[in-house]
């Protein structure tokens, strides 16, 4: 998932209302010009420093949705909104600033995990989310600033309803998208920067071991639900796990390729559709996912 980041920063800018002269004008014109003004007063008092968001809020960026952000306009969350607070964590790197790619870097890893806890389903998504964060800067952070904010936020369009899902579902779907996560986020938190195996043997190596380890609970995990569907992946993420271990345990190139081929097809997002309709998940894989297998 393509994560991009709009960064806060220390300055603030202040809300002021503009002031409307009405004078001899249609009574229709009034009265546009005082709804008007009571949408811009609302606006105004809805204005809150990109500080102080906390996990839940819906929201409408002050500006664009990337850059430097001072401020947001809080909105209830049943009301059209750009973006929602899906979690917030603090950067624990020292005293100097990592740099904005250090700061990028942390978020990238963390935002995805935070955000799963809020909602689990990535499937379920509204299309079109994509996960943003709030930053601190160099002159925030100077300040002792932190924290850092994971958003979904509607690259086109707007969201509707609260991303919020995490309280209504089932422990065993809880337990189901809690190992399913995990194995994607194996598989792509630990990439190699190099684009061929022989090029990273080690590195490719050791993304097989943490996918076959993260396959191995996500298998445990689904061994507690029932189900003939869930039954039948367990047995596909199974043998998957074994190959990954293959892969991870591979002593050249050729017998990686080998073991890795059969070890990527077993985590086909495809596979788990009926085993999730059991569950009464969503059943769309998304796009991006899909393009990767199809590929």
């Amino acid at each position: 998932m393509t994560v991009r980041a709009p960064y806060r920063s220390l300055r603030g800018i202040s809300a002021v209302a503009a002031l409307l002269a009405i004078g001899a004008v249609g009574c229709s014109d009034v009265t546009d010009a005082v709804d008007s003004a009571k949408d811009g007063a609302k606006k105004v008092a809805r204005q809150r420093s990109v500080f102080s968001l906390d996990t839940g809020d819906c929201y409408n960026p002050s500006g664009k949705a990337e850059g430097t952000a001072y401020t947001v306009e809080i909105v209830p969350c049943d009301e059209a909104h750009e973006g929602q607070v899906v979690g917030e964590f603090k950067i624990d790197e020292g005293n100097k600033y990592p740099g904005d790619d250090g700061v990028s870097a942390v978020a990238d890893t963390r935002c995805p995990l935070e955000a799963q806890k809020y909602a689990p389903d990535t499937w379920a998504l509204p299309k079109g989310a994509e996960l943003f964060y709030y930053t601190p800067t160099a002159e925030s952070w100077a300040t002792g600033d932190r924290s850092v904010s994971c958003t979904y936020t509607a690259a086109k369009g707007a969201l509707n309803g609260t991303l919020d899902t995490a309280n209504s579902l089932k422990p065993e779907q809880l337990t189901y998208l809690k190992g399913s996560n995990a194995v994607y986020e194996a598989l792509w938190a630990n990439q190699s920067e190099k684009d061929t195996v022989e090029a990273d043997l080690p590195g490719y190596k050791a993304q097989a071991k943490a996918v076959a380890a993260a396959l191995q609970a996500h298998v445990e995990g689904l061994n507690g639900i029932d189900g003939a569907e869930v039954g039948t992946l367990r047995s596909t993420l199974a043998k998957a796990a074994g190959d990954w271990q293959k892969a991870a345990d591979a002593a050249d190139a050729d017998t990686f390729y080998a073991a890795y081929d059969p070890a990527f097809t077993g985590i086909d997002p495809n596979k788990s559709v009926a085993a999730r309709k059991e569950l009464g998940l969503a059943t769309t894989v998304p796009a991006e996912e899909a393009e990767v297998w199809a590929g």
